[in-house]
């Protein structure tokens, strides 16, 4: 069975580390901190030793956790003087209740809402060689939209507007982002209207709005957890608040994993006292000098020291209780797989998303056309399966393609039908950015994490030489090998035993002059130098 257990709960309470005691020591100062939490670190018992120092002192604060389930989780151990809640929470009390009549509307298609914002039914227009129907055109303003809500920006702008599948280049984007804008503001000015319009309201809108408002949050201090995924509409309120209240990030920035969506590691650079929680109680050594391979290549600010009274295995796992994936169609894969070997599977958030992409998938290859965003500018298999088999954007969606090749949507279909309850399966499989928080005794690495491309130079035994490391993939892959407590089989993960960066400290203490090449080159890449 799988155990569902929170981090927290590993953590000793009557011994704390002489780094959980640093920061209690330092919190009271009023100073402003950054503490780099690694995974397993007891963020929260951390968290919960501040909270209850400021209530010695007479101070009360506010705790704005990333969901309700982790600040419901939170106020557990918080005392009362502590408000544990998320910024939605906030903004909800400030401005988001005057909409709640809009928030209670029925849900319809996005090209309806498109067709009342002025978008013609059966309207398109020609993107490079695909072709952007009134369906797809109709959902890209309603995610511009969304994105811009996300952001600190005042105005909704070009890169507000979501890259498409098939046509990520930047002179085709920048097409796109004309004909979406006027319709993303249209959309934009119908929301600000309490009682009446045509788009559906969200949560995320009237966090927008109240953050545009300026907001001062009354308290002595805020604790922000998870910093280094936070959306940039929720970093500009926060650090607004810093000349009358003191402000504490923790997280770990090697688990930034959320960029592509729009969140920021905003522990980077914050002016405050850097302090760090580096003991794992959740594993022991062995995985520990794992995940600091991965802490390395990401330049990470922190090594991760296992729990010496945690034994933890690096080796191959036959059965493990957690499979995790890099994407949704690799999860399909495993899924399928696991099936087949006749174990109780579960997927971690439902089998919904993967039944989309299914049925998306089915309509494509049926000759129709498809309103997932993932799908939605392909017309036909033949154009999807080109794409994945040979464009660098589309290999993500390799598997998914061979799938439907191989056994054909309705059997996709039946296979996530059979999915069972977590508290009841023999193994759970997840992608890896939904594993982020959680752990299981013993995991393994699904073969959808490659490596990089090889360079076109050769090495000394004449093989080509592999490329540098992307560094969104290296922080994905440290969140996938620390969600083990007992044993973890690197699986898809063991390109790194063969890469320059994967044993980037040798004996003397210092990268080889190889691997430190290796390690610049993903550096840049991670910053954006290509």
């Amino acid at each position: 069975m799988n155990a569902l257990v929170n981090t927290s709960t590993k953590t000793p309470t009557n011994a704390p580390t002489l780094e959980q005691s640093a920061a209690a020591e330092a919190f009271p100062t009023g100073a402003h901190l950054v503490i780099q939490a690694g995974a397993g670190t007891g963020k929260t018992t951390t968290l919960a030793m501040l909270a209850h120092t400021a209530r010695r002192q007479g101070r009360s604060g506010r705790y704005i956790a990333f969901n309700r389930a982790v600040a419901r989780h939170a106020a557990r151990s918080f005392p009362s003087e502590v408000s544990c809640g998320t910024a939605h929470a906030l903004a909800y009390t400030a401005v988001g209740r005057r909409f709640q009549a809009r928030m209670n509307a029925p849900r319809q298609a996005g090209w309806r809402t498109g067709a009342a914002l002025g978008i013609d039914d059966g309207m398109t227009v020609r993107i490079g060689a695909r072709t952007v129907t009134h369906k797809a055109l109709s959902h890209t303003v309603l995610r511009t939209v969304t994105r811009f809500c996300q952001s600190a920006d005042k105005e909704v702008a070009p890169h507000h507007v979501p890259p498409l599948r098939g046509a990520e280049p930047e002179p085709l984007h920048a097409h796109l982002a004309e004909l979406v804008l006027p319709y993303a503001r249209k959309a934009w000015a119908d929301l600000q209207h309490p009682d009446h319009g045509v788009v559906r309201f969200e949560h995320d809108h009237y966090l927008k709005m109240w953050a545009l408002s300026e907001p001062v949050i009354p308290a002595d201090f805020l604790l922000l957890d998870e910093a280094q995924d936070t959306n940039p509409v929720v970093e500009q309120v926060f650090t607004a608040q810093r000349d009358h209240a003191q402000l504490v990030m923790v997280g770990d920035s090697a688990q930034a994993i959320y960029g592509w969506r729009g969140a920021r590691d905003v522990m980077t650079g914050f002016d405050g006292r850097q302090l760090s929680l580096s003991r794992s109680f959740r594993f022991g050594p062995a995985l520990a000098a794992e995940a600091n391979r991965w802490l390395t290549i990401v330049g990470a600010p922190l090594r991760l020291t296992g729990a010496p009274d945690r034994e933890t295995e690096v080796r191959t796992v036959r059965a493990p209780d957690a499979i995790l994936c890099r994407t949704n169609a690799g999860a399909m894969v495993e899924v399928i797989r696991q099936l087949a070997a006749d174990r109780r599977v579960a997927l971690v958030g439902g089998g919904a998303a993967l039944s989309a992409l299914a049925r998306a998938a089915h309509d494509l290859a049926a000759g129709r056309r498809t309103a997932h965003p993932e799908l939605m500018l392909f017309e036909t298999w033949g154009e999807l399966r080109e794409y994945a088999e040979f464009d660098p954007a589309g290999r993500d969606l390799l598997p998914l393609v061979e799938l439907v090749d191989e056994h054909g949507t309705p059997a996709l279909l039946g296979a996530l039908q059979q999915l069972s309850p977590e508290e009841s399966a023999e193994v759970t499989v997840s992608t890896a950015h939904r594993a982020k928080g959680r752990e299981w005794a013993s995991v393994r690495i699904a073969d959808d994490f490659t490596g990089p491309d090889d360079l076109d130079e050769l090495g000394e035994d004449g093989a080509p030489l592999p490329g540098p490391i992307d560094i969104d993939e290296a922080r994905l892959a440290y969140v996938a090998v620390t969600r083990a407590r007992s044993l973890l089989d690197i699986g898809g993960l063991s390109w790194i035993n063969g890469h320059p960066a994967g044993d980037p400290r040798p004996a003397g203490g210092k990268p080889t002059e190889q691997a430190a090449g290796h390690m610049a080159q993903a550096r840049k890449r991670g910053a954006g130098e290509k």
